[in-house]
């Protein structure tokens, strides 16, 4: 009885994340802060542009304020989208008037129950391997009123762990742990029709001897610290009355589908985007310090109030008293600017070809094919994975 009592003691909560998840997430976070744009990465402070030495709050909040964010990352994620949509997905599933048909075609229309079709949410999976490289499709069954398949789209963040265990000679997914986000009503007391409350979740599934199994922890009302996570469902899905055998969920990435977390296929163009981002702000503030003349006088009463404007006259009684303005005229500056312009072709190197000026001459075909065989292999096997891991939602479904 020690002995459990001390092994449940130990035992992790259903909340624990997988050491790939903890690795990863601080650059998921720092990709989706730089396409969500100028205002995201603003908000984050220092994170993104560290403080000047001596710098006041004020100092900073203007220095932060005079940067500006060029963003070629979100960019190159729209131009990645564009380019692997240019063309509708080929969706192919069993036509006909029986009811097999008519499912599979419900399902095409309508992926995710909220009025999505599959192509879209095709879209959406492969903007999120885009920016992050990893996404995940969980597969459900509605049987209260439409009794019908859906999907649900899982971001890299809600994913919060997995297991894979050696099956029969198979890599077989035995354990996933979801975060979700559920919209739950007020209680009665302070209820109101207009305001919309989200509360969170985790949903657990486990694969044993007895098929697929589903539990659903919520956190518990407590007032210490510590936060708890309760059980308050546990059910077996059931497929034609029997349990499911494997975990009915499909990871997306960007060079696989396994549940291994994949890099970010824009971490570069991230990285030298950021740095652009830092060396505007030093630029910008060079300018401001440097830019405007700067009046000085020598031999002038301190308490004198001097005002500049054609009005207006200096005149003092002290012999050899002098007057001038200082103005800006070393070539501090074009260092930055030198430098900017090298990240933005950094960038465009490494995957921004929508941000480079296009030749006005000819080129040869040998040449252009050569020139951008890179960004196709990227974009190649990004779809060729997506393409293969939504091939596995509709079977699924079906």
């Amino acid at each position: 009885m020690a002995g459990n009592q001390q092994k449940k003691e130990r035992a992790m909560p259903v909340n624990s994340t997988h050491p790939d998840y903890d690795a990863a997430l601080p650059s998921w976070l720092r990709a989706r802060d730089v396409i969500a744009g100028e205002d995201a990465v603003k908000s984050a402070g220092e994170k993104y542009l560290p403080r000047l030495e001596a710098q006041t709050d004020e100092e900073y909040d203007a220095y932060r304020a005079r940067a500006s964010l060029f963003n070629a990352t979100a960019r190159t994620a729209d131009g990645y989208l564009g380019l692997l949509f240019r063309r509708a997905p080929f969706i192919k599933v069993p036509e006909g008037a029986n009811a097999l048909g008519k499912a599979m075609r419900a399902f095409v229309n309508d992926a995710d129950m909220l009025g999505m079709s599959f192509a879209s949410y095709a879209r959406n999976v492969a903007r999120e391997v885009i920016a992050v490289g990893r996404a995940g499709t969980l597969m459900d069954w509605e049987g209260e009123s439409e009794n019908r398949v859906y999907a649900s789209l899982y971001t890299a963040e809600n994913i919060l762990n997995s297991r894979v265990e050696r099956i029969q000679g198979r890599n077989v997914l035995t354990l996933l742990v979801l975060h979700e986000s559920v919209r739950g009503a007020a209680t009665e007391r302070d209820s109101d029709e207009f305001e919309t409350k989200f509360g969170e979740q985790i949903r657990v599934l486990k694969l044993g001897a007895g098929g697929c199994q589903v539990e659903v922890w919520r956190p518990k009302r407590a007032d210490g610290r510590k936060r708890e996570w309760e059980k308050v469902e546990t059910r077996i899905p059931l497929r034609l009355g029997k349990p499911l055998p494997l975990i009915p969920f499909m990871f997306h990435g960007a060079s696989h589908s396994l549940p291994d977390v994949d890099r970010l296929p824009l971490g570069d163009v991230i990285a030298v985007n950021l740095d652009h981002y830092r060396l505007h702000a030093d630029y910008r503030h060079g300018m401001h310090f440097t830019a405007l003349p700067t009046a000085w006088v020598s031999g002038f009463d301190k308490a004198a109030t001097l005002r500049i404007g054609s009005s207006t006259a200096w005149v003092t009684d002290t012999p050899g008293a002098s007057a001038g303005f200082l103005e800006y005229t070393g070539q501090g500056l074009t260092t930055f600017e030198r430098a900017m312009d090298r990240d933005e072709k950094l960038m465009a190197i490494l995957g921004a070809r929508l941000l480079e000026s296009q030749k006005r001459v000819g080129e040869a075909a040998e040449a252009i094919e050569l020139k951008q065989s890179g960004e196709n292999s990227i974009l190649g096997a990004l779809a060729a994975c997506v393409s293969m891991s939504l091939t596995q939602v509709l079977r699924w479904a079906y």
